[in-house]
């Protein structure tokens, strides 16, 4: 049909920079996408690619995810599956004399590579929102 399957790399590169399409792979740890129904599909080590073609964008995950629950909920899903050596996460508590639970504190940490202070802070800032909290600290 379309006969690239035999086509040499390095032509296929070339053929794509003169139509002005470029490609870079990303060093992405985690994949997280929020959808509509309230389940978060997470792509841990998943090979990221970002195409640019002409100012359009495009980003192609590969990878198979883990359907969690809305980490926005309450966070402990999207977190069992974490780095347990990751240090934003030590000193595990129960809820401070904020209300906030320490589940959502973990993830805020984790995720936005802070530390738990920070995101404890974030947190109340973002009425005990994570999705909020993480994107305020991104």
């Amino acid at each position: 049909m379309f006969g690239g399957g035999g086509m040499n790399p390095r032509k296929m590169k070339q053929m794509m920079k003169q139509m002005g399409i470029d490609v870079e792979e990303l060093d992405a740890e985690r994949v997280v996408i929020e959808t509509a129904d309230g389940d978060d599909l997470v792509f841990d080590g998943a090979q990221v690619t970002k195409m640019d073609a002409q100012g359009q964008e495009t980003y192609q995950i590969v990878g198979s995810p883990d359907e969690v629950a809305d980490a926005g909920a309450g966070g402990a899903a999207a977190v069992e599956g974490g780095d347990a050596d990751d240090p934003a996460l030590d000193d595990a508590s129960d809820d401070g004399d904020d209300g906030i639970p320490e589940e959502d504190v973990k993830l805020v940490a984790q995720q936005a590579g802070v530390s738990k202070e920070a995101a404890r802070e974030a947190l109340e800032a973002a009425n005990g929102e994570p999705a909020r909290a993480i994107s305020d600290l991104q």
